[in-house]
């Protein structure tokens, strides 16, 4: 796959249609109301990342940020069975779908303290940026949408999903797709400068690897398969492959697990492995070479002590985030790209990631992951922080981005192309 075009081309259309919503009374009322909301937009932040949410159990936050999409005039608030909470707001009836959403999980598990602590004028809390920042920016958008009765062409569905991080495997958003096709766009918002456009994925598959042995004494037994042993070829041989720089294909043991006593011989040892790419060809191959790697480490330690099939491995795909590319010329990163020269930025297009665009961008939906604005730093640590200087330039940012792609009603067309025309 070639490497991302850093600076995108924007058609005569696509500029076109941001000077008319740019020089529009409403929309202009619009991004004032989202810098005027700027301190309400924090607090907002700061209230719901106090919410513990780990992933897999959004729920309390999931509960009060449906009240609040509620109060802020979306219709139809629900909570899925999977836990996500999403909202619409109409169109005129005959435009596209498209989804705004960030995502209620954090990395943290329950009983990590994430009470907001103020230094040097940042904010200082676990789940403050990632996705603290999209949340908030998310509900200031809706606000915004309240404020001004801006009229779109097609409907927006808006609201947060699950599962977004780690082992949550991006569970909340495929149940999203897998529950209705009327989609045709969507767009994430996590932490980060509005500048920056996310329009790659990068798929990853995790595994959970077992091996499984009798256990004994490592004395009187000794003589037997052992686990732990098993483990330590496939990690050795794991750490051999070759991956492609181009494209970027990668591989990390990240966890290991097993053993009772120095003088034990495990019954059982595991590993958890993960692979990354940001093409589904290269990550395929570079899975079925681990896994041949496992299993050839489970036969050589039965082998080195004349055993048959006394250790076995169990192979558990514990995550599978899809893998996709899209044109760096694509409605839908040009619309990211021209409303960035809209406000007097400059749009760049980055590599590859993973996150909830995923899953829409493999099943060859248009969609962007954008900045909610703020500077931030230490994520996923405990010192993760947020600086909420001029972050509300993020939420204009993706103001804009939406209703150009929906288009606004006597004003601009939608950018986006229904599957129901």
């Amino acid at each position: 796959m070639n490497k991302p075009i850093n600076h995108p081309v924007i058609s005569a259309q696509v500029g076109q249609i941001y000077e008319q919503l740019m020089a529009d009374v409403q929309v202009q009322a619009g991004l004032q109301f989202l810098e005027q909301d700027h301190d309400r937009t924090i607090e907002e932040q700061i209230q719901l990342t106090e919410i513990e949410a780990p992933t897999f159990a959004e729920a309390a936050k999931g509960a009060v940020y449906q009240r609040k999409l509620e109060e802020y005039g979306i219709q139809d608030v629900m909570v899925d069975e999977t836990g996500n909470v999403f909202g619409l707001r109409s169109g005129s009836g005959s435009g596209p779908t498209l989804v705004v959403c960030a995502h209620l999980d954090t990395v943290f598990p329950a009983g990590t303290d994430v009470q907001a602590k103020h230094r040097n004028g940042r904010i200082y809390a676990p789940g403050i940026a990632d996705d603290g920042r999209g949340l908030a920016a998310v509900l200031t958008i809706a606000r915004a949408l309240q404020h001004t009765g801006i009229h779109t062409v097609g409907n927006l569905i808006i609201g947060a999903t699950v599962g977004e991080e780690g082992l949550g495997d991006l569970r909340g958003v495929k149940a999203l797709f897998a529950g209705r096709s009327d989609i045709d766009g969507f767009i994430s918002v996590e932490p980060g400068a509005p500048e920056k456009i996310t329009y790659l994925a990068a798929g990853s598959k995790r595994y959970r690897v077992t091996f499984h042995g009798t256990g004994g004494h490592s004395f009187a037994d000794f003589g037997i398969p052992n686990p732990i042993h098993a483990l330590g070829r496939a990690i050795a041989g794991i750490s051999e492959i070759r991956t492609p720089a181009e494209p970027k294909t990668t591989f990390s043991v990240g966890v290991v697990e097993g053993g009772t006593s120095v003088n034990t011989i495990s019954e059982h040892a595991t590993l958890l492995l993960d692979m990354r790419s940001n093409s589904a060809q290269a990550l395929a191959e570079l899975e079925q070479q681990a896994l041949n790697i496992i299993q050839k480490a489970a036969e050589a330690e039965n082998t080195r002590w004349n055993r048959e099939n006394e250790l076995t491995v169990q192979l558990e795909l514990v995550g599978d985030r899809p893998a996709g590319e899209q044109g760096s010329d694509a409605a839908i990163v040009q619309a990211a790209s021209a409303a960035n020269r809209a406000m007097g930025l400059e749009p760049e297009l980055e590599d590859a990631s993973s996150t909830d665009s995923n899953v829409a961008i493999s099943l060859g939906i248009p969609a962007v992951t954008l900045g909610g604005g703020g500077e931030y730093g230490g994520m996923h640590t405990l010192e993760e922080y947020f600086d909420p200087a001029g972050a509300y330039r993020g939420a204009q940012y993706v103001f804009l981005v939406m209703l150009g792609l929906l288009g606004v009603e006597g004003i601009t067309p939608p950018l986006l192309i229904s599957k129901q025309q």
